[in-house]
């Protein structure tokens, strides 16, 4: 009897065990996720779609321009709308690094800002929160000048 209890108490160890590896994130995958997603946000102000960059902006959203701190989806939106004017983006993007939280549920992603003549003008560095599965919206944003 005692063995019965030992080996079906075993056997939930590892079933648990297992039940558990089984929910870890794929960092690798999720690290991919987030550089294509900062990738097509970063396309919307190539191509000029002010509605499509604000799906990406969580209804939580924190940006910082300057010396303002926006908040909320619609307040950012509304600030960046100016940069979607014109037939030309005034600057454009990309993520160079990307990292996980091992919980699979916030990302950092950071990199160079260009202007239009491709001259390396700042550095961003972006917080994105998983809101759904496979859905990532940024929440914190903050650009740098960059160095000479």
């Amino acid at each position: 009897m005692q063995n019965a209890i030992f080996t079906a108490a075993a056997c939930m160890v590892l079933f648990v065990g297992c039940a558990i590896s089984s929910q870890r994130p794929n960092m690798a995958e999720l690290r991919q996720q987030v550089m294509k997603t900062e990738k097509t946000f970063a396309k919307t102000m190539v191509e000029r779609d002010h509605a499509a960059f604000s799906s990406f902006v969580s209804d939580e959203a924190v940006f910082f321009s300057g010396q303002n701190v926006l908040r909320g989806k619609e307040r950012v939106a509304d600030w960046w709308k100016r940069y979607f004017e014109g037939s030309s983006a005034p600057f454009s993007w990309e993520p160079e690094q990307v990292e996980v939280l091992d919980s699979g549920t916030l990302a950092l992603s950071s990199g160079p800002v260009y202007d239009p003549d491709g001259k390396l003008i700042a550095t961003f560095t972006s917080i994105w929160r998983l809101e759904e599965p496979g859905v990532w919206r940024i929440i914190f944003d903050k650009g740098n000048k960059a160095c000479d």
